[in-house]
C-alpha cells in the first residue's frame, strides 16, 4: 500500500534541486511525498523560495534567519522578513528555520538569542506557527519557548536529543520532528526517543538535502528519502502502518494547515 506523506523540512533551494525543481518534485511524488515545506535559512533567499512556492503546487514556504549563518543576519532582516509576512499568500505557511545552536565556533550566542525571540515574536503577531532548529541548546530553547508563547507553536526539527528534552517541548505544544537519524542502528538514543513518543507529536521529515539515511552516505538527501524514514519510524513503534500515516498528515495539517 503507497501511502501519501508531507517532508516538513527539506532546503529545495539548494542543490541538488536547484535548476530540477519539477523533475525533482516528480520523483518525490512517486515516493509518496505529494508536498514540501521548505525552509529559508537568510534573508537573501527569501525571494527564492518564495517563488518556488508560487511556482510549484508541491512546495510550501517558511522564512526566517537560522542561527548557524547568524553573521549573516542584520536587524534590517528582521524588518524585512516582518513586512513580507504582512503581503504574504497561503503559500507562505511558517516562520522557519530558525533557533539556536552551540555547535560551530563563535556561535554568537547572545546575538543568536536576540534574532530568535524578535521572530517568537513576529510568529506571535502574524499567526503562524515557527520550524526550530537547536543543536546542544535544547534546555536553553525550552526557556525562549515557554517566555514567550507562540500561539501557532510549531515543531523542534530533526530531532536528537533525550525523551525528557523532547516531553518538555511537547508539554510546551511543540512537534517533534523525525528524520533520517533513526535509520541508523547506532542512533539508539533518538530511536527509543521516536518509539515513546505520543504519535500525536511526531512530524515527518528529510532535511534534505542534509543528513543523509543509512546506506546512501555521501549522497546529497532528498525528499523521496521520507518514505524510507516513514518505514524505519513504522518498525519502531506498536501501531499500524496506516495509522501512522494518517497520523502524520493530521499532525502535518494541525499545525501548518496544509492538506492534500
Amino acid at each position: 500500500m503507497t501511502h501519501c506523506f508531507i517532508d516538513t523540512h527539506c532546503l529545495f533551494d539548494f542543490p541538488p534541486f536547484s535548476g530540477e525543481e519539477t523533475s525533482s518534485i516528480a520523483r518525490a511524488a512517486e515516493a509518496g511525498v505529494r508536498a514540501i515545506i521548505v525552509p529559508a535559512i537568510e534573508a537573501a533567499r527569501f525571494d527564492k523560495v518564495l517563488a518556488l512556492a508560487r511556482e510549484h503546487d508541491a512546495l510550501y514556504a517558511a522564512l526566517g534567519l537560522h542561527p548557524i549563518v547568524i553573521e549573516h543576519h542584520l536587524d534590517d532582516h528582521l524588518d524585512r522578513l516582518d513586512a513580507t509576512l504582512q503581503n504574504a499568500d497561503t503559500k507562505l505557511v511558517a516562520i522557519g528555520e530558525i533557533g539556536l545552536d552551540l555547535y560551530r565556533e563563535d556561535p554568537q550566542f547572545e546575538r543568536q538569542q536576540t534574532i530568535l525571540d524578535a521572530q517568537l515574536r513576529l510568529a506571535k503577531r502574524h499567526d503562524l506557527p515557527v520550524i526550530l532548529h537547536s543543536r546542544r541548546t535544547h534546555d536553553k530553547l525550552a526557556m525562549h519557548l515557554k517566555r514567550i508563547d507562540v500561539p501557532r507553536r510549531g515543531v523542534v526539527h530533526g530531532f536528537a536529543g533525550s525523551l525528557q528534552q523532547a516531553q518538555r517541548f511537547i508539554e510546551l505544544g511543540y512537534k517533534i520532528g523525525v528524520g533520517g537519524t533513526i535509520t541508523y542502528p547506532r542512533a539508539s538514543k533518538t530511536r527509543d526517543v521516536m518509539a515513546q513518543l505520543p504519535l500525536t507529536s511526531l512530524l515527518l521529515e528529510t532535511d534534505a538535502p542534509d543528513m543523509p539515511l543509512n546506506g546512501f552516505q555521501g549522497q546529497p538527501n532528498r525528499p523521496e528519502q521520507a518514505a524510507r524514514v516513514f518505514d524505519v519510524l513504522c518498525e519502531l513503534r506498536q501501531e499500524p502502518e496506516d495509522v501512522i500515516a494518517s497520523a502524520l498528515l493530521e499532525n502535518t495539517r494541525a499545525v501548518f494547515g496544509i492538506t492534500l
